[in-house]
């Protein structure tokens, strides 16, 4: 059980670093040679593209979301299966992603899920791997508080 909550904390931890835009704390929660596969629908060519190397793509994952006017990632549900010092699981999300638009801002929501990989190291459990799938989106106007 212990396990279940520690690799839970670290995808809230993610969806965490993401929206205050920390990459060096996105960063510390990969290992240092992890892969994060990007899907067709994010990366514009028609293809997955990988980014490799925990610094590399926290700073891209940053940069992809520092245009907008905020994140909320919010995870859902979590299904994880461990073998001692690796794991693997399926985390779903909702990404909110708010922009200026012509009439106000607006929201562009991904309902998307992870394929994640974990490896257990010294300093407890890190993203080896995450594959990110977009089920579908929707772009809706929303108020921002002044």
């Amino acid at each position: 059980m212990a396990t279940g909550f520690a690799l839970t904390e670290l995808t809230a931890r993610y969806a965490r670093a993401v929206d205050r835009r920390e990459a060096a704390t996105l960063a510390a929660l990969f290992d240092t040679d992890a892969t994060f596969v990007l899907p067709p629908a994010l990366t514009g060519t028609g293809a997955s593209s990988e980014l490799r190397g925990n610094a590399v793509l926290a700073g891209a994952v940053v940069d992809a979301v520092s245009h907008l006017h905020s994140t909320r990632h919010v995870v859902h549900q979590q299904v994880i299966d461990v073998d001692e010092s690796t794991a693997s699981g399926e985390t779903y999300c909702t990404a909110h992603h708010v922009y200026s638009g012509r009439n106000g801002y607006r929201d562009n929501r991904i309902a998307l899920r992870y394929r994640d990989r974990y490896v257990l190291g010294d300093a407890g459990w890190r993203f080896v791997r995450r594959e990110l799938i977009v089920d579908f989106s929707e772009d809706v106007p929303v108020t921002v508080p002044d």
